[in-house]
């Protein structure tokens, strides 16, 4: 707890008698020690007065209505009127609704935004909001005890079998759009998460009684070997639309499973549909250029591997051949040479062997070494046209990485041709976003980062508040959209890379050649109501 007064909430409490000054004392030097701590919860962990009458006193300092939270105070059921998810990332709790009023508790009733977020979350539901504060450790006491219950009803599915339970695990996450299905050993339990639309979060939790029954009929299903306690990768085909990849590793609690849920003959979505600001001459101007390379640049599951099928989808002709060099091949498309390489054959050498079958567009799943990256510019100088990915945070550090695998700047500056880097950034869902004007801080925020990179935004129209229903698992989004930026080559640059000049300078460089950092794109996006400048902030720390 926070306290906006001039007075420091200690020297209120001294005060109104509530507590000594010896007690402030005693609570300073715990603080010292637990930074993080508010002097209020320090006073309630030291046990040094009524705690009844401490929280009524600090709510009455911070404008609201104290309460002492206990399991009495509970009269709904938390999970019903929004997610644990949403309940920790806020530290607010639901305890009591009637006549259509919802009275939450908050160990924070200072951070404005937090509570609007909240406030409509249940206007959204047709509730209105009274706050109340409470003790943080109260807070996260509850919710612990509520964890496991948080979505649906997972953990009370159809589990009087271990192979019932799977199954339900597994279409759980299936219906929920989830990309990836953690199941994680801990001390005391189970703990099942799913990944959706980039965020984890936790679905259930089984009894630790279950876990070697889990295990082995998880390996059962992947073709993994049972005697084997180290780490395996299988696949499971019991699902007629899904092809789910499976990583199991040992940790301190017994085996961890990872399931890669990957749908089978899914539809390529439109470049443009995913979010490239380009205009499709511009695109056009941007790719498919004989002798050169075009990366797809970001850090892992930022969809890189997504816009490239796109981009090869876009090309994709009778008239050209078309080959793939992957691990694994994640989507067939129809009129490629998909090949898949394995452990005993590598990115290098299936890549050798490609530039013997006549190809004119060659993608290579990933550049992770100097020998892949001087087979790909060798095929990009001799015809070809390459298409590939690198893990870097944007597209100038691709030149960087390239020079560190140990290429030559003058390999570089004469095939690289566009380097096209991303993120994915969650859209707000259609059904429960709230409109309403930008407020001084964002404008102030946003005018900044227009001003650096000389761009005027509009920022007259509505923006959006994320807020949570049914439909998107309270969380307030729904699917997620790319954000680019892309860096085309010109002369200019290529003249720097051969000048063997810094990422600083190719940067200044770039800007004057018209580059627009990602962050750019981003706001963009905000105004035209896709996203939030949160969850921008979330990808790209902007502030």
């Amino acid at each position: 707890m926070e306290m906006r007064r001039r007075q420091p909430i200690g020297v209120e409490l001294v005060k109104r008698q509530i507590v000594t000054e010896n007690d402030i004392e005693r609570a300073l030097e715990y603080q010292r020690q637990h930074p993080s701590k508010k002097i209020g919860d320090i006073l309630y962990i030291l046990d040094v007065c009524d705690p009844y009458k401490l929280i009524e006193a600090i709510g009455d300092i911070l404008g609201t209505k104290g309460i002492l939270l206990t399991n009495r105070n509970m009269k709904v059921r938390l999970t019903d009127y929004m997610s644990l998810d949403v309940a920790k990332k806020y530290k607010a709790i639901p305890f009591e609704v009637s006549s259509g009023k919802v009275k939450v508790c908050f160990a924070n009733t200072v951070n404005d935004r937090s509570m609007e977020t909240v406030r409509l979350l249940f206007l959204n539901k047709g509730l209105v909001m009274e706050n109340y504060i409470t003790f943080e450790s109260d807070i996260e006491r509850i919710l612990k005890s509520l964890e496991g219950t948080a979505t649906g009803n997972l953990a009370e599915a159809k589990n009087d079998t271990i192979t019932s339970l799977v199954d339900s695990i597994i279409k759980t996450g299936i219906e929920r759009r989830a990309s990836d299905i953690h199941i994680e050993p801990m001390q005391d339990k189970v703990r099942v998460r799913y990944r959706i639309d980039g965020e984890l979060f936790t679905a259930a939790n089984i009894d630790k009684s279950k876990q070697s029954q889990l295990i082995g009929r998880l390996k059962a299903i992947s073709n993994m070997h049972q005697e084997k306690q180290e780490s395996q990768d299988g696949r499971i085909l019991l699902y007629d639309d899904y092809n789910i990849r499976v990583s199991s590793q040992p940790n301190v609690y017994g085996e961890k499973f990872v399931l890669r849920l990957l749908k089978k003959n899914l539809d390529i979505r439109n470049i443009f549909d995913l979010g490239l600001p380009a205009t499709e001459e511009e695109l056009k101007k941007s790719i498919n250029k004989k002798n050169s390379i075009t990366i797809m640049a970001a850090p892992t599951g930022e969809g890189k591997t997504t816009s490239l099928y796109s981009i090869i989808d876009y090309l994709n002709r009778p008239e050209i051949n078309i080959t793939t060099i992957e691990d694994p091949v994640e989507i067939r498309i129809e009129g490629l040479n998909q090949i898949e390489i394995d452990t005993r054959v590598t990115f290098a050498d299936s890549l050798r062997t490609v530039l013997r079958q006549d190809p004119d567009i060659i993608l290579v799943g990933e550049i992770r070494d100097k020998e892949t990256g001087e087979i790909a510019i060798q095929a990009g100088q001799t015809g070809h046209y390459v298409l590939s990915t690198i893990h870097t945070i944007d597209s100038l550090e691709v030149i960087t990485r390239l020079r560190k695998m140990g290429l030559s700047d003058y390999d570089i500056a004469s095939t690289l041709a566009t380097v096209i880097s991303q993120r994915l950034v969650r859209k707000l869902c259609p059904k429960c976003k709230r409109e309403r004007p930008f407020d001084k801080e964002e404008i102030k925020i946003i005018q900044s980062i227009g001003k650096k990179y000389g761009i005027e935004y509009d920022l007259s129209g509505k923006t959006y508040d994320a807020v949570g229903c049914k439909y998107c698992n309270n969380t307030g989004y729904y699917d997620r959209l790319g954000i680019f930026e892309i860096l085309n080559v010109t002369d200019e640059i290529k003249q720097e890379i051969m000048n063997g000049k810094s990422s600083i300078e190719i940067r200044q460089e770039a800007l004057k050649q018209g580059y627009k950092p990602l962050v750019t794109d981003g706001i963009r996006k905000i105004i035209q109501g896709h996203t939030t400048l949160d969850e921008l902030n979330r990808k790209l720390l902007i502030y």
